[in-house]
């Protein structure tokens, strides 16, 4: 790479041959892909980049190019991942300072290279603006998605291991603990979920001793301080191991493995204990040789022979099933493939072995790549554009399942991400409207939106969002929820929401009408009858009351005129069944006062002065009992209804009938039972309505027709409808029944 003299003096003799050294690496290897074509216009590229540089290194004050040259040498022995324009966009981002599209026309360089650059640049920014929000699911899912191509972020985590391995002593300390939190919250679980273990566990351990530099070093003492006797133990445990095998004739090697210092320090956090506490700092591994078998064939004999090698082990030592791992039937999501037991060994130390393959710990150590080649796709340079177009797919909806599945092109159905105006990162379904963001943060804000801004501009209900913009919903306290929004949504939970919203509106409505009939109905002074309105409801076309309220809130009934037809109903319902044959109302001579006759017998009603024995009918409003005062109502069919002088209907009739009312009275002796209905209210205490009933039933000349008893709150409201001779028993038996302990009330409807 050729350099200009004023930027000579900013590269060190080391770090220049360390950049011919990665270079000539890469180029001499041909499965990296690089031809000496493609070697020389990146030079040239790369040089005429470089001379424009002002600053070739970064806020670390590493070169930046040569920690792209190393990141690129990372990926494509950890990965895989060859010479691409994906790669070239990485070389050429360390060089080129400048994000204007007109400015690299300079250059030269392909569209490819210059997308792929965009992405470089449109990912780091993301994560610049966002770094408060990087450790949750949903900015890792939408940052794979800001990357595109999946070469980006993996490119992008390498270049960040690749800084952590040599920012300890920097001088910037905010952007050293700035990286170590990406490197911890972000890279190394996207690592995690790919499969690829040995960065990922790099990545931690140098987070923690970034981060948390006490623990770090504290760990690593400890560990160097136990590293001797801790591998005489492995030496001595794997040994006997050994021998078993050779003796079985089972072709493997044995290691032991110590735990990450990020993993004992989690540990040590869980546990609530000290380093001494971790009793599995290491792991003792047998990799079996792969056997030779068809692809489809290939995990059914790797797993009959871990499952020996399981007997041969468990039989000299004492196991602990408790943590029995079995990842040979069901895989993690991620591929990886073992079987892992916990052994008591020398000492009374339990110890974990894992079982596996070598191809099962070629995938462990690199993860999904690995399982991509064994799946029987054949070292070229599609392999991994194939894997890694589908761990993409797989990222973007959020499936790990996905992962170990072979996906058909454009099968994918993305969700969305979006910024609230305060950053904080929202995940919604795919096609969601502002109208199902709104929703998502509160169902008030839905109920109440009007419409919303994105990124400053604003925009109607049923605009639909896209990944990254931050959106700021506008509500209104006139706006309510509509039939129609049902259609504007896309996810079930808006569409709940705005049923249950409508639903809840429509119960108000319908609690208005019914408070204002009860109004009305009182005005009229007309009693309520729950059959009669019910049928009213179901004469009128309705099949449930809250749908005839519907449209008397809507104003497409008149509540007036449901009103009549409901009085009407009413007192149709008080006439006789039969029309007799009696004077007419003018015939009668209503004098204010008479004389009850003596000497008449049976139960019979004197009507006007003379006038008894005529046919007559109780009123079900009030339900007169001999013995109370009464007075008749001649009705349109000619009958005569008796009524109770205190009866609720009498104020009403008086006034709008009084040609109609005729003066009665109870004569001789009552011998009929009359019903009579009380209303009870007391404690709700046990046993305290039986006490009621047995008052009832000790009394000779009164039978209990019915009982319909309701509690809440502690107390109890009764309904007692008894048959009765006449009101002095009424009123001895009321008077026996306020006396029972508990009772609050007794009255007579």
């Amino acid at each position: 790479m050729n350099t200009n003299k004023s930027h000579s003096p900013q590269v060190l003799p080391e770090e220049q041959q360390t950049i011919k050294k990665i270079v000539c690496s890469l180029y001499r290897d041909a499965q990296y892909g690089m031809s000496r074509t493609h070697l020389l216009s990146l030079t040239e590229t790369a040089s005429q980049a470089f001379l424009q540089c002002d600053n070739p290194r970064d806020e670390y004050g590493l070169l930046k190019v040569l920690t792209s040259l190393e990141a690129l040498a990372l990926a494509y022995a950890e990965i895989g991942i060859s010479a691409s324009a994906t790669t070239d966009a990485l070389l050429l981002k360390s060089l080129i300072q400048t994000t204007d599209s007109s400015a690299l026309k300079s250059l030269r360089i392909s569209a490819e290279v210059e997308r792929a650059l965009q992405a470089f640049w449109r990912a780091e920014k993301f994560i610049t603006t966002n770094a408060k929000i990087i450790d949750t699911e949903n900015f890792r899912n939408l940052f794979v998605a800001e990357c595109g191509d999946m070469r980006v972020l993996l490119l992008i985590i390498s270049e960040a291991i690749c800084r952590m391995r040599k920012i300890r002593d920097v001088s910037n300390t905010e952007a050293r603990l700035s990286l170590s939190h990406q490197a911890d919250k972000l890279f190394a679980p996207i690592a995690h979920k790919l499969g690829l273990y040995t960065l990922k566990s790099e990545l931690e351990d140098l987070s923690l001793k970034y981060l948390e530099p006490t623990a770090y070093y504290h760990i690593k003492d400890k560990l160097n301080a136990t590293k001797k006797a801790r591998d005489a133990y492995i030496e001595a445990f794997i040994a006997p191991l050994e021998e078993k095998m050779e003796a079985e004739h089972i072709s493997c090697h044995i290691k032991g493995r110590t735990k990450s210092i990020h993993s004992i320090w989690q540990k040590m956090k869980k546990q609530k204990c000290e380093f001494e506490g971790v009793y599995d700092l290491f792991a003792i591994r047998i990799i079996i040789d792969s056997p030779t078998a068809k692809p489809k064939d290939l995990r059914k004999k790797e797993a009959a022979l871990c499952w020996n090698v399981y007997s041969i082990v468990t039989a000299g030592y004492e196991t602990n099933p408790k943590r029995l791992r079995d990842w040979l039937s069901v895989p993690k999501s991620n591929g990886y493939e073992s079987l892992h037991i916990t052994l008591l060994g020398p000492e009374d130390k339990w110890v974990e072995v894992q079982i596996r393959t070598t191809r099962m710990d070629d995938i462990a150590e690199h993860g999904l790549a690995a399982h991509w080649r064994y799946k029987g796709i054949r070292s070229n340079g599609n392999s991994v554009d194939d894997w890694l177009a589908n761990i993409r797919s797989a990222l973007e909806d959020g499936n790990e399942n996905k992962l170990l599945q072979q996906f058909s092109e454009g099968a994918q159905d993305e969700n969305i991400y979006v910024f609230s105006p305060k950053g904080d990162l929202y995940q919604l379904a795919p096609g969601a409207t502002v109208l199902d963001f709104a929703y998502h943060i509160h169902t008030r804000v839905g109920d109440h939106c009007i419409g919303a801004r994105i990124n400053g501009k604003n925009v109607s209900i049923r605009q639909k969002l896209q990944n990254g913009q931050r959106v700021e919903i506008i509500t209104s306290n006139a706006q309510e929820p509509r039939i129609e929004w049902l259609q504007i949504v896309v996810s079930s939970r808006a569409k709940a929401k705005i049923r249950a919203s409508l639903s809840k509106k429509q119960e108000a409505a319908s609690k208005l009408v019914q408070e204002e009939l009860e109004r009305k109905l009182k005005r009229r002074k007309l009693e309520w009858n729950d059959s009669i309105w019910n049928q009213l409801v179901r004469r009128l076309g309705y099949k449930e009351n809250g749908d005839f309220y519907k449209d008397i809130s809507e104003d497409k009934f008149d509540l007036n005129k449901a009103i009549e037809q409901y009085q009407e109903a009413l007192l149709k319902e008080r006439m006789p069944a039969d029309r007799l044959a009696l004077h007419k109302a003018d015939e009668y001579d209503i004098t204010e006062h008479f004389e009850p006759q003596k000497g008449v017998s049976n139960d019979v009603v004197i009507i006007d002065k003379n006038v008894k024995g005529l046919d007559f009918r109780s009123a079900r409003c009030c339900n007169p009992v001999y013995g109370d005062n009464v007075f008749g109502f001649v009705t349109v069919n000619g009958g005569i209804t008796i009524h109770r002088i205190t009866c609720p209907n009498a104020p009403s009739l008086r006034a709008r009938f009084p040609y109609r009312i005729v003066r009665a009275k109870w004569a001789g002796k009552g011998l009929g039972k009359y019903p009579v209905t009380l209303n009870v209210v007391g404690r709700d205490d046990l046993g305290i309505v039986n006490n009621i009933t047995s008052i009832i039933a000790k009394e000779e000349h009164i039978m209990l027709r019915s009982v319909n008893i309701d509690s809440h709150d502690g107390l109890f409201s009764g309904i007692l409808t008894i048959m009765i001779d006449d009101t002095q028993g009424l009123t001895r038996l009321i008077k026996k029944i306020r006396a029972v302990n508990g009772i609050k009330s007794v009255n007579r409807t």
